[in-house]
């Protein structure tokens, strides 16, 4: 997923707004962020790293290089810039990989009842290339591998690479932090079907207040949908006819709206009936509505600078 630069300034935002709120100002308490691989820039990483009991849990490419943490000791000094980088790690080339710290096996089971196995490594104290500005070399992280086989030990899938930043980031095991990113899945499945089944997104308005209350009406609906998924009946298409119904009993969020005007119906509304109530006066003469404020237009490329973002 690709996320520009503005995006990431706005999820900084919000995040930091989030954790200055009263409800999470326990400094006891951990508190986990999974983002997808668009915020694995080195800004939004450095900038979470600095909430000392936040654990920020981000995909990252298979084509990435990473590095270890430099071995320090007495007889290692020497003269000159000290070395911020160890070992060259190139998740590519498994001839590059040192000794993991954490392996772990756990096995999963499809909604089909397949059994497929689960292997995590993790190596700690990993590090990335930085910059001036965000020196990456004062964040070390946890490096995670998840490979699933099959019972035959055949792949699956490509490898998903995980890193973990944070402070607090060894009171999450590797395995926590696998199941952690896996509930991303739920989020983007109802992602999905709010924009093309409830048009989430469909309601354009410059008020950010009249889009918000829009978006809250839409997990109302979806809210709606799960509570009557009970009731409703499948309803197959004349071409789905030939598919065979869900195999665990489960419906899904498609087949309920489907379904959902013969449970309301069925319901009922204690509102009453629409009654006309003539034509408006209109606007009084010589009234005049203030002009709204006008915004330059931000346009998102790869092209485009951070000073320009800024001076927008």
């Amino acid at each position: 997923m690709r996320v520009s630069f503005p995006e990431r300034e706005v999820g900084t935002e919000q995040i930091n707004k989030l954790l200055h709120h009263p409800a999470f100002s326990d400094p006891n308490q951990l508190y986990v962020l999974v983002v997808d691989s668009g915020y694995s820039a080195r800004p939004f990483l450095c900038e979470q790293a600095q909430h000392e009991n936040l654990v920020t849990v981000v995909r990252v490419r298979s084509n990435r290089v990473f590095y270890q943490s430099p071995q320090v000791g007495e007889s290692h000094k020497r003269r000159g810039h000290p070395q911020w980088y160890g070992s060259r790690f190139d998740s590519l080339d498994e001839t590059s990989w040192h000794p993991p710290d954490e392996t772990t096996l756990t096995t999963l089971t499809t909604h089909g009842g397949k059994v497929l196995t689960a292997k995590i490594t993790a190596w700690h104290q990993m590090l990335s290339r930085g910059t001036r500005d965000c020196p990456m070399h004062l964040h070390p992280f946890s490096l995670i591998q998840i490979l699933v086989t099959d019972e035959s030990g055949k792949q699956m899938w490509r490898p998903m690479w995980l890193s973990v930043f944070g402070q607090r980031r060894h009171q999450c095991k590797a395995e926590e932090s696998g199941q952690a990113y896996r509930q991303r899945y739920d989020l983007e499945h109802f992602l999905r079907f709010g924009k093309q089944k409830l048009l989430m997104t469909a309601f354009q308005t410059p008020e950010v207040e009249h889009e918000e209350n829009w978006v809250r009406l839409t997990l109302l609906a979806y809210v709606q949908l799960w509570a009557a998924r009970s009731l409703a009946v499948h309803l197959p298409r004349s071409w789905e006819r030939y598919l065979p119904h869900a195999r665990d009993g489960q419906i899904a969020p498609t087949v309920v709206q489907r379904d959902f005007n013969r449970i309301i119906s069925q319901i009922g509304t204690p509102s009453k009936s629409s009654k006309r109530r003539g034509f408006s006066s209109g606007r009084a003469a010589g009234q005049s509505q203030t002009p709204r404020e006008r915004h330059p237009v931000i346009k998102k490329g790869a092209t485009m600078s951070q000073t320009t973002v800024k001076a927008a």
